[in-house]
This record gives structure tokens, sequence and C-alpha cells, in this order.
């Protein structure tokens, strides 16, 4: 079928599509904290959690909950000083996310005096909120009709609409935020746009799409719902080989603190080149992924022979205090027990 009679079908019939959708939602609807609020705030700090970290990830250990505690509000992240803030966010990733929180924070202060505004174009010119979470926080928040279009509904639509070009495309982005604002339901946005978020969350997943069971089946031009979306290709992985010092002396450990694009802000353990590590016999190997990048980062039990900017010794005791990246604190938990430490 041609992508527009697909795209007039599902406009044409937009409202029985909203029913269903919202009765099935009224029934399957999950539980998660951002959903018991309508506070502007939590639902943006909620928002940008997710933006790229799973829905599990965020509910573990209470991340969300936890963050509230510490910044309830935008004043009291606003002056926060940056290793509180990484503190905080440490484990879930994407660090640049916490700091443009702040800069919201600020910006809201500074220049709605301390009110969200809950115009979605608004809302798009603080720091680190693009066409999505603009319109997340000014559906969730103030049950304004705006559309919203992350992976989830991305993948709802092009399904619905049988689309074989790429959504992430000029024109696929387009066709997908288009569609989103023809079938919003602008009386009900809250909970069309959870609904219909939660549909490519669980019904229509990008994996095992259970058809048989979607609420919408019957709206739904695609025979082969695993081929969509189409995107773009991703970004091939970077290897990269990295060589540190572990070294501890009078229950101090020698630490660094980052400045590169992957690491700023966090304290780490300081890096040389694999030439001045040549001679040492190696403690240990260790592997992880950081955003497009694999990292085999091989451990030396040594003391630098002279220490560089920002290089500095720090009581073992003060580790749980300060931002350390995930995979160099489970290096330090597993490695300082091993020593006796």
């Amino acid at each position: 079928m041609d992508k527009p009679s697909a795209q007039y079908h599902l406009v044409k019939n937009k409202g029985r599509f909203r029913n269903a959708l919202l009765k099935w939602f009224q029934v399957n609807a999950k539980s998660y904290p951002w959903r018991e609020t309508v506070d502007p705030w939590a639902i943006l700090v909620s928002e940008i959690m997710l933006q790229q970290t799973t829905v599990a990830s965020v509910l573990a250990n209470h991340r969300f909950e936890r963050f509230l505690q510490e910044f309830p509000n935008i004043e009291a992240i606003a002056d926060a000083p940056e290793e509180k803030l990484l503190r905080a966010w440490e484990g879930l990733g994407y660090y640049n996310r916490v700091r443009n929180l702040q800069k919201a924070a600020q910006t809201v202060l500074d220049n709605y005096e301390g009110r969200f505004p809950s115009d979605p174009k608004a809302l798009e010119t603080l720091p680190g909120i693009g066409r999505y979470t603009a319109g997340a926080v000014s559906s969730f928040a103030f049950d304004r009709p705006a559309p919203i279009v992350d992976g989830n509904i991305a993948r709802v639509l092009s399904r619905l609409l049988d689309y074989h070009k790429e959504v992430d495309s000029t024109e696929g982005q387009k066709v997908i935020w288009n569609t989103a604002t023809e079938i919003l339901d602008t009386s009900k946005a809250r909970l069309f746009n959870s609904a219909l978020m939660e549909l490519g969350q669980t019904i229509c997943s990008s994996k095992s799409p259970a058809c048989l069971m979607c609420p919408v089946q019957r709206f739904c031009q695609t025979r082969v719902p695993g081929s969509l979306p189409m995107k773009k290709p991703r970004k091939k992985f970077v290897q990269i080989d990295e060589h540190a010092f572990f070294w501890i002396e009078n229950n101090k450990i020698l630490l660094s603190k980052g400045h590169d694009s992957r690491r700023k802000g966090f304290w780490k353990l300081p890096l040389r080149s694999p030439e001045e590590c040549a001679h040492l016999e190696s403690l240990s190997q260790h592997r992880y992924t950081i955003t497009h990048h694999k990292v085999t980062l091989h451990l030396y039990q040594a003391k630098p022979p002279h220490l560089l900017e920002d290089e500095e010794y720090h009581f073992i005791s003060e580790l749980t205090n300060l931002p350390i990246a995930t995979p160099i604190r489970k290096i330090l938990e597993q490695k300082t027990p091993e020593l006796g430490i």
C-alpha cells in the first residue's frame, strides 16, 4: 500500500483508533513513579533519565526517586556542585544529560520566575530539551495537546503505516511526527501519549511483537512487523586500549580527574601510554563498553614515576562520595578486597 493512503486510512479512523487504544490502556497501564505526579520538574527528570537508559535501569534501586530526594526541585539543583550532580547520576551514563538538567533549572529560575512553561515551543528553548522531551513535559505535566515521538512510538507508527523508509531520516521524521500530530487525542493528551508509548514498550516491541494481542491490530497495514522500523546504519564500535596504574599507599589511592568527553568530571585511574607501561607486569585486564567505544583496560600495580596535573591521592574511605565511572568503580570494588584493603 502506498504510504499516503496508509496514513489517510489511519487518520480517517483516528476516533476508533483512540478509543481502542485508551480502552486497552485503562486495563493494562503499568504503574511507574513518574506517572503518579504532574510536577513538571519530576516529569522532566524522568524523561531525561529515560532518553538513553532503559526503564528497568531507572527503576532499579529507585534511581528516579533517589535523584528527586537529592534534588526535589529546581532550586535544589540550580547551584549544586558538579561532583554532587555526577555522583547522583552515576551509572546512568550520558552525563551531559544531568548537566543540562541543571542548566534547564537555572533557565527556568532566571527566565520564567521559577515556573515551567507549559507551551512545548517554550520548553524547547531550555538547554537539553528537544521536540520529544518538550512534548512529553507539556502533555504529561500540563495535559497540553502536544504530540510526542520516541523510539517506541516511531516503531508503532511505522508499522501502522507499513512505512518502509528510514524513520530517523528527515523525510521519515516528518511522516512520523505528522502522523502523531494527526491522531493525537487532544482532549486526553496525557493518557493518549502514555498509551501509545506503552503499546510500543509491551505489545509492539522491537523483537517479538504480539500482534494477536494488539488492541489496534485492525488499523495496522504491515504484514512484516519484524522488519520495521527501518533506520540508518548504526555507528561502528571503536576499539580502544587503555593502560592504567593501580596504586595505593597509606590507605590512599591514586586517581585522576577526567577531562575528555567520555569522563569529564569523573575520577578515574591514572592513564599512561603503552610505551610507559611496556616494562610492567599486567595486574589484570578489564573490558567494558562506553557509548560507541569498546575499551580494554590494562591494569598495572605500580606507582607512576611522576604525577600529572589533576592526579592526586584520595582516602579509600572517600570513594563512596566521589563521582567515579561505573566500570572503574567496579574495578576498585573488586581489587581493593583482593589486595586485603
